[in-house]
């Protein structure tokens, strides 16, 4: 047995539990691999990247920021292009009917918290779907005043006669990373995923997000 390897991974384990006290990560082996994945990542930028106005006090927040919503808008571009000759009209109708293909029928509040958007925009997007055939909506046998929202097999037939276009959009949104850096970035983006949806489900108002946010989960 290679003892040394035995102590390394040990070791590893140990500065995994102190680095991880506020529990950003799970307490198990998922958890653990998530850690290791990001800390790799970070430990071998060995230099600060530069950016537009960091020389005048842009801060790496604001960066981070600015990417994620143009990232989001060229995303919506290539779906665009993927739209054409389709019946969808928007990317969203697409990607419910994904996710229900994905994970089966689910209630119709289930599918609109999946898609982190608010009730009335998903109830809009539901609606469409059921007029053109696409799902149904059945009476929940749990609960009668929820409704369960299944894929149809028109809804099914249709998706897959325009998989290949969305297939390509989602290809060419990872762009000229190497699969290295797509897993790197994938482990970021879910931690960050992991942060934003602890939020998003306590419903908390606009009116004390802002505030509520700073001063109960970002890090001091």
């Amino acid at each position: 047995m290679n003892y040394e390897l035995v102590r390394n991974v040990i070791q590893l384990l140990e500065e995994f539990e102190q680095s991880n006290a506020e529990s950003t990560y799970t307490c198990d082996i998922e958890g653990f691999k998530h850690w290791v994945s990001v800390t790799s990542l970070t430990s071998g930028v060995n230099h600060e990247p530069n950016w537009e106005s960091k020389e005048n006090g842009r801060s790496a927040e604001s960066v981070i920021s600015t990417l994620l919503v143009h990232l989001n808008r060229y995303a919506k571009t290539y779906s665009k292009s993927a739209m054409l000759d389709s019946p969808f009209s928007t990317q969203e109708e697409f990607i419910y009917l994904i996710n229900l293909k994905a994970f089966g029928a689910m209630g119709k509040m289930e599918l609109i918290k999946m898609n982190i958007q608010d009730k009335p925009t998903g109830i809009q997007i539901i609606n469409r779907l059921i007029k053109h055939g696409w799902v149904s909506q059945t009476d929940s046998i749990h609960d009668k005043r929820s409704k369960v929202i299944e894929l149809t097999e028109l809804g099914e037939e249709t998706l897959n006669a325009h998989m290949s276009k969305i297939r390509q959009a989602t290809l060419i949104v990872s762009g000229n990373l190497s699969e290295a850096e797509k897993l790197q970035l994938i482990a970021l983006l879910s931690k960050l995923t992991d942060f934003h949806q602890s939020i998003f489900n306590k419903h908390i108002d606009s009116t004390h997000l802002l505030n509520t946010v700073v001063t109960d989960f970002l890090p001091r």
